[in-house]
Parts: structure tokens; sequence; C-alpha cells
């Protein structure tokens, strides 16, 4: 009998286990991967603590999974999948194909979303069984422990901007310096924004020049956040990485007239936004889901063609309550990796 590793917990807000489980064989319409690969990303934390509903144990959580094609199930080659073809899976794990989003070609809205570590077994294994509308084909010059990041964090801040309404030459902020906001940053510069970096305390000027920002807005000074970015002009567009409602909120007032703020950060509480502060600005405030397995794919072409990676930090599968606990406690910097040998 052939078997693989897997980290898993037995109950919710349990410690990781690491378990031996039998190989399984992918179904029609599904493959299975030898993963290289996971970033640890903090909406895991959700599944292992049962914050959502369907959660079942033992969990395997990760959706940031990298590696390779190793067995075809029926209908995989008719697809365009081949054994040993590099591939990543991130939050979008497959869609229904028959919900109203779905058939209005919405798939990472669809009302059934297959996300890995919720809906299946996620990365924190050796192997994963993924439909093949999950995957996204890995562009060469990524690393593998690059690409994981890519299908979660990268994609989130990459679809965030360019679906946002900034163009070239725009001035575009993202708040938060972490595992989304240090991508963001590096994007938003790539894409020809004229990009403003907003984090707490000064001594992070430097790292934010350093990914291509062209200004930077200490959040702790005494100057307001708004104040600062209507300083510069006032914002086309706030990208809000960071999961805090009051600093999202405190970037309202700095848009430009018709400016939008896109939330990718998440916070259960509630934002402080009057209607006045939208309307005499004619204001726009959205939420931002991840991306389609295309959208994956394409995040990872243009962080190949522009030189952007994400900060991570590798660690084995052996250590990975201590690396979840690091994600958790903030600091990783930013994005912890497990990886396979």
């Amino acid at each position: 009998m052939s078997t693989y590793r897997v980290a898993q917990v037995m109950s919710a807000g349990g410690s990781f286990e690491l378990a031996e489980r039998e190989v399984p064989e992918p179904g029609p319409g599904q493959v299975r991967i030898a993963v290289e690969a996971c970033g640890i990303c903090h909406s895991d934390a959700m599944f292992v603590h049962a914050a959502v509903p369907g959660i079942t144990f033992p969990e395997v959580p990760g959706h940031e999974i990298a590696g390779h094609v190793e067995t075809l199930g029926v209908g995989a080659q008719d697809a365009g999948w081949q054994v040993g073809d590099r591939v990543a899976v991130g939050w979008f794990g497959g869609s229904c194909g028959h919900c109203k989003p779905c058939r209005q070609g919405d798939f990472i809205l669809c009302a059934n979303l297959k996300v890995p570590g919720w809906a299946y077994d996620g990365g924190f294994a050796e192997k994963v069984i993924a439909p093949v509308d999950a995957l996204a084909r890995i562009p060469d010059a990524l690393a593998a422990a690059d690409a994981g990041p890519m299908a979660c964090a990268g994609v989130t801040t990459f679809n965030g901007l360019r679906r946002s309404s900034a163009r070239p030459g725009d001035l575009v902020a993202v708040l938060g310096l972490g595992g989304l906001g240090h991508l963001g940053v590096q994007y938003a510069a790539a894409m020809g924004f004229e990009t403003v970096a907003i984090a707490r305390g000064a001594e992070k000027a430097d790292f934010a020049k350093r990914l291509g920002a062209h200004h930077y807005i200490d959040s702790t000074a005494g100057t307001p956040v708004a104040e600062a970015l209507q300083s510069l002009g006032g914002a086309n567009v706030v990208l809000a990485t960071a999961g805090n409602s009051a600093a999202i909120t405190a970037t309202v007032d700095g848009l430009a007239p018709r400016g939008e703020l896109v939330v990718i950060g998440a916070d259960p509480d509630s934002m402080g936004i009057s209607p006045l502060q939208l309307i005499m600005g004619a204001r726009v405030v959205r939420g931002h889901p991840s991306g389609t397995a295309q959208d994956v794919q394409d995040t990872m072409e243009f962080s190949a063609l522009h030189g952007i990676r994400p900060m991570t930090e590798t660690v084995p599968l052996d250590d990975v309550g201590g690396a979840f606990q690091k994600m958790l406690s903030g600091g990783a910097r930013f994005r912890m990796v497990l990886t396979y040998s």
C-alpha cells in the first residue's frame, strides 16, 4: 500500500498532527498533485477553528498549493493537462458550473465554491486531489515556494488592482505592508500607478520604497491618513489589504472625487463610513474576492515578467504547528510556506 503524509487537526482549534494516509486515485475531471509547497494563509485559521459552516474533521487546510500533476483522472487529458505539468491551486479550488454566477461566467462567486481545506483536503499534505478547473500553470521562472502564495495572496492583490478603476499614472494607495500588502505595492508600481504605501511606523518607509512605492504614509504620525492622501492629490484607488476596519475607514476621506476603496483585508468589525462621505465625492466602496484559476495564472505570468516575488519563510511539513502559530501571531515576514522533500 502506498501512503502519503498529511498535517491534520482532529477537532476545532486542535493542534496539528502528522498522519499517514493511503494514496487516493483521482476521479473523472480530477488530477492528483504531488505538492511541493503550500503557503499558510490567515484564512486557514477559519477552517482549523471551524469558523465557517461545513467543516469536517479531521481537517487538512491549505489553499496556496504548488506542485506538479502526478496522475490524471478520466477527462483530465481532454482538458489539456499532462502528467508532470507544474500547477498551482488557490482559494478557487473549482466551481459547480451550474449556479447562476457560474452560468454568468463569474466563477469566483460560485455558490458552491470548492475551497481547498474546506470542500476537500488542502495542501498541508504531500498529495492533493483537485478538479481540473482549479489548475493554473506555473511559469518556469517561478519556484514552487513563490508560486503557492501567488494562488491566494498574489491573485487577490493583483486582481483587486487590475479590476479597479485605476489607470496608469493614477495615485493608488495600498493600506498595509503584510502578506497581501507587500505584494500589492509591487503590483501597483509595476502596473504604472503612482504608488503610496500606508503602514504603521516611520521605520517601514525604506522597505516600502524598496518594494516600489513612490510615497510612504505612516499611519501613526500626527497627520491623519486621509489628510496625507489629499496632500498628494487624493487617491484614485485605495487597496485595503490590512484586516482592520478602523484603519480602512481612515482612508475614505483621502479618496479623490469618484475614488474607489477596494477592500480585501477581512475584519468582522463594521467600517464607520457615513453616506455623506460617499455621496459628496461620488466615491465607491467594494469588496473583492480572490480570482479564478486563469486569474492565478495571469498573476504568476505577470509576476514572472516583472520580477515580483513574495517574501517567504520556508519550513518543512514537520514544523507545521510552529509555522501556523507564527502566522497567527503576525510574526511571519511575510508568508510562511510549507515545503515537501
